[in-house]
């Protein structure tokens, strides 16, 4: 071989070494460093995540820009519409609105109410007693109470309640029942009424057709009572539907470190739901107070007018312990005569157990009193239109007290047992069919001892068995026993109830 020709492939083979060994070293680089890409690979994603924000910054700024660049919802034009605009708009098609997917609702300016909740509650009750039907129906003597053998329709309450408009709440509730002795349907307004938002210093007013804010029990609908009956003294005083009428009501949430408020209020004192007032001749026909004659009585004054003040406060006496102490006192004619009126006062107390750790509101004890008392102040009456049967009467004062106590343990989730004892007696006599207070149902002395089981298989219904033992001086043996089934559900937005 020339030496030319060697050169020139020792040429050629340091080129193929000195290739070789580049690759090889960026392929050593390569596996030796393996955080490189990682790192690159991290600068990428962070320069992404940069572009990324500073977009949504665009476009937050751009939609702040365009909503300053607009009128405030409500806020008046600047210049007034004038009256051919609004003439020209009148001519004009409307506009196609979206549907809506509430019930009833209102706009407010730049806000929509949603005006009406409806809900339906049903209370049924089966059961038996040791008395008879007719007997029944003074033994238990309130409308929704379980009144005969067999089966009884307590109460289907239709309610209705929502925002008027920023000032005012309102309420509504209809009640259907099956009379048990006619078997009839009846159908009557329970209340009606509107609530105020916006008033100042704490004070609050309630006007329309309601019940009156006297106690625990009174006020509250049947569907919220623990027991399927209501307490005797309860049926005593204030009727077969509790007292209840049109009027007004001021409340004063006071500035005492506790919570404390004042209820005064006024209403009409006539009808059937005011039984211990003026009431009427078609429920004196029933239940004549003491057996006096029913005396009608116009409305001439204020002083024919029922009044209430009801004085109520709240404690926590520690985190699972809440206590209710309230005070209250109804003054108002009755229909005895023109110088007949009625004293009720009342004291009542409510203590609640439940623990922080509780599930759904159980373990629970609801402990709960009421004691009260009336004086029914009769007119004298005189009547000789009958020469053969002349009565005359002398003013007398009736009074009727007595008091009930209850105790509600939610031992387990969706389980209740409680034991209710009650007791009422009075002083003076009732008179003409009655001949004296031991023959008259609705002023003898009488005990009441009854338990309760109940059982939650939702929030939306309740099954309660509860048994009655009733110790009363106008029963023939004395004494009877009644066991009860309740059976209740609920369906719709209900309002909340008093605490």
């Amino acid at each position: 071989m020339s030496f030319p020709y060697l050169k020139q492939m020792g040429l050629i083979v340091l080129a193929l070494v000195a290739t070789l060994t580049a690759g090889a070293h960026i392929a050593f680089a390569q596996v030796k460093n393996p955080e490189l890409e990682a790192l690159k690979r991290e600068i990428e994603e962070l320069r992404r995540s940069d572009a990324e924000k500073q977009r949504k910054l665009d476009e937050l700024q751009r939609r702040i820009q365009i909503m300053e660049s607009q009128p405030i919802a409500g806020e008046k034009p600047a210049a007034p519409e004038s009256a051919l605009d609004r003439a020209l708009k009148e001519t004009e098609p409307a506009a196609e609105q979206a549907p809506r997917t509430d019930f009833f609702s209102r706009q407010i300016g730049g806000t929509t109410f949603r005006l009406i909740d409806i809900s339906l509650d049903a209370l049924f009750a089966a059961g038996t007693s040791t008395e008879r039907d007719a007997s029944i129906q003074n033994l238990q003597g309130g409308d929704h109470d379980p009144r005969r053998r067999g089966f009884t329709v307590q109460n289907i309450e239709l309610s209705l309640s929502g925002a008027v408009d920023p000032y005012f709440t309102g309420e509504t509730h209809i009640i259907y029942l099956i009379d048990p002795v006619a078997g009839e349907t009846r159908v009557e307004l329970e209340e009606a009424f509107l609530t105020t938002q916006a008033l100042p210093y704490g004070l609050q007013l309630e006007a329309g057709f309601f019940f009156t804010e006297f106690g625990i029990i009174n006020p509250t609908h049947p569907h919220a009572w623990d027991w399927l009956d209501q307490p005797v003294m309860n049926t005593r005083l204030f009727g077969p539907d509790g007292l209840r009428q049109a009027g007004l009501r001021l409340g004063w949430l006071t500035p005492l470190p506790w919570y404390s408020e004042v209820h005064v209020g006024m209403q009409n004192a006539n009808g059937e739901t005011a039984s211990s007032f003026l009431a009427n001749g078609e429920f004196f026909e029933e239940r004549p107070i003491g057996g006096r004659p029913f005396v009608e009585r116009d409305v001439r004054s204020s002083k024919d007018l029922l009044y209430l003040a009801r004085w109520v406060n709240s404690w926590n006496l520690s985190d699972a312990v809440t206590t209710k102490v309230g005070l209250s006192g109804l003054y108002g004619p009755n229909a005895t005569g023109p110088d007949g009126d009625t004293w009720i006062y009342g004291a009542d107390l409510k203590l609640t157990w439940r623990p922080t750790n509780n599930f759904r509101g159980w373990p629970f004890v609801l402990w709960q009193s009421e004691a009260m008392k009336r004086d029914y102040r009769a007119d004298r009456f005189f009547d000789d239109s009958d020469p053969g049967n002349i009565i005359d009467l002398p003013r007398a004062t009736l009074s009727d007290y007595g008091f009930y106590t209850q105790a509600l343990y939610g031992f387990t989730y969706g389980w209740a047992a409680g034991l209710r004892y009650e007791y009422a007696t009075g002083s003076g006599e009732s008179v003409l069919s009655f001949d004296g207070r031991r023959n008259d149902p609705f002023r003898d002395d009488r005990h009441r001892v009854s338990p309760l089981l109940v059982w939650h298989p939702s929030e939306f219904s309740r099954i309660r068995l509860q048994y009655n033992y009733d110790r009363a001086d106008h029963l023939e043996r004395g004494d009877t026993h009644s066991v009860w089934l309740g059976v209740e559900f609920l369906y719709g937005a209900h309002p909340a109830h008093k605490y």
